[in-house]
């Protein structure tokens, strides 16, 4: 029998490469824009901000594990078609709709934009190039698969983590001028607008694909023992929700002091790069832009070899690399529409799929509680998707006043997760259905 074992570092290996796959942009940019705008109420704020950009993915990657499936069987368990279509939304949204474009334009930003002038910044040229140029690499690792993202995440992880902790003890030791106050809905409502900007990250979504990942690495170490694949990736999930927390409390941090030093901003890349530069002048700046240009980069490698591997098993007629292809064009495309509209336009379709997510995922956990019965997920996910789909038109600007009004009776729906007792209802009334269909 082969060596069902792996040691200590080889498990934290593991952990390092999964930290890798989920720091991408959104955990760079959101915390510090959190940070700066929650003011008075940051600790509110962040722990819902924790709750959905860490404790979700984590509960992710360990349902993924103890399933040993991925999320189109998770999905096909309401039906075969659901199944498909349901992946392919959230593979789009994670892949080149969203995360991937954003991975390209907040390199931009952090990396090439502060050491433009004010002429060139306002010019589409340096976007354009640049975006080529970054999915242009991106591209060549993803045609000619390799152990980049195992390698980048043992030295980067740890780096990354280094520069970030770095920041933070600065601002910490020689704090910068203090917080503001708080704007928006952080003002009335600061843990639920934290728990929904939380869904920005998009890593819960990555952890349903990102986790499988996880499975097939240790395939490839000729670990195959479901039990020493289930404990190893949970570690693994454990050691990247460690790391995902430090980085969101430390930006996090940095973005509330710093509003009475550097002043407000409408993007948390312009905040963290201001912030760098106070802290440690010139230098600050070149290396956190070195790290997150790479932290970037082992992202977008990921989301581009997942999503063009579920498309071409969806529509074998078209090759892997033809997916790379036309998923590198498209991001590059969408990826010149500028970091803010790319968030604006992201935020209705998370609002819509982000509960689902969340529900298929504890149905799927809590599954030999009710047989696994089919009608439990169907009701469930309908009675969510009523709150949830309107929660991401009315972002959209979408409103209907009587279903509004109506939607405002239920419990916490003003907090943001108004999904949350209708989904409950919902599963209780498929779990009726499924006895009455027994008898």
């Amino acid at each position: 029998m082969q060596n069902q074992h792996l040691s200590l570092w080889e498990k934290i290996s593991v952990g390092f490469m999964l930290f890798a796959l989920f720091l991408g942009a959104g955990n760079i940019i959101f915390p510090p824009l959190l940070g700066q705008q929650s003011g008075e109420h940051f600790v509110l704020a962040i722990i819902g901000f924790l709750v959905t950009g860490v404790g979700l993915p984590l509960l992710g990657v360990i349902t993924v594990a103890k399933s040993g499936g991925e999320l189109q069987d998770m999905a096909g368990r309401i039906s075969p078609l659901f199944g498909v279509i349901f992946t392919a939304i959230v593979y789009l949204a994670i892949g080149p709709f969203f995360a991937m474009p954003r991975t390209g334009t907040v390199s931009y930003e952090l990396g090439v934009k502060p050491y433009l002038s004010e002429a060139s910044a306002a010019s589409f040229w340096p976007l354009l190039i640049f975006s080529i140029i970054f999915f242009a690499i991106t591209m060549f690792f993803a045609l000619n698969p390799s152990k980049l993202i195992d390698r980048v995440g043992k030295i980067l992880t740890p780096a990354l983590l280094v520069v970030i902790a770095a920041l933070a003890i600065k601002a910490i030791v020689t704090p910068m001028d203090g917080a503001g106050k708080a704007v928006g809905k952080y003002v009335s409502n600061p843990f639920g607008e934290g728990f929904v900007q939380g869904y920005l990250t998009m890593d819960f979504l990555a952890a349903l694909i990102f986790g499988i990942v996880i499975v097939e690495a240790l395939k490839g170490k000729n670990i195959t023992h479901k039990p020493t694949v289930v404990k190893t990736t949970i570690f693994a999930a454990f050691i990247a929700a460690a790391g995902l927390a430090l980085v969101y409390l430390s930006l996090g941090y940095i973005g509330s002091s710093s509003f009475q030093t550097i002043g407000a901003f409408d993007n948390g890349a312009d905040i963290i790069t201001k912030s760098a530069n106070i802290l440690y002048g010139q230098f600050g700046n070149i290396l956190l832009t070195a790290v997150i240009l790479l932290a970037c980069l082992t992202t977008s490698i990921g989301l581009m070899t997942a999503s063009s591997e579920f498309f071409h098993k969806i529509f074998p007629s078209i090759s892997y690399k033809g997916w790379v292809w036309v998923f590198t064009i498209f991001s590059t495309f969408v990826a010149n529409i500028g970091l803010e509209q790319l968030i604006t336009i992201s935020l209705p379709v998370l609002l819509a799929i982000y509960p689902l997510a969340i529900v298929l995922m504890v149905l799927t956990l809590a599954a030999k509680w009710f047989n696994d019965a089919r009608a439990v997920y169907i009701t469930a996910m309908i009675f969510t998707a009523l709150v949830s789909i309107y929660d991401g038109l009315k972002q959209a600007k979408i409103t209907f006043t009587g279903y509004e009004n109506f939607l405002n009776q239920i419990p916490l729906y003003s907090t943001g997760i108004g999904w949350l007792i209708p989904a409950l209802i919902g599963a209780i009334v498929g779990y009726v259905i499924s006895l009455m269909q027994k008898k």
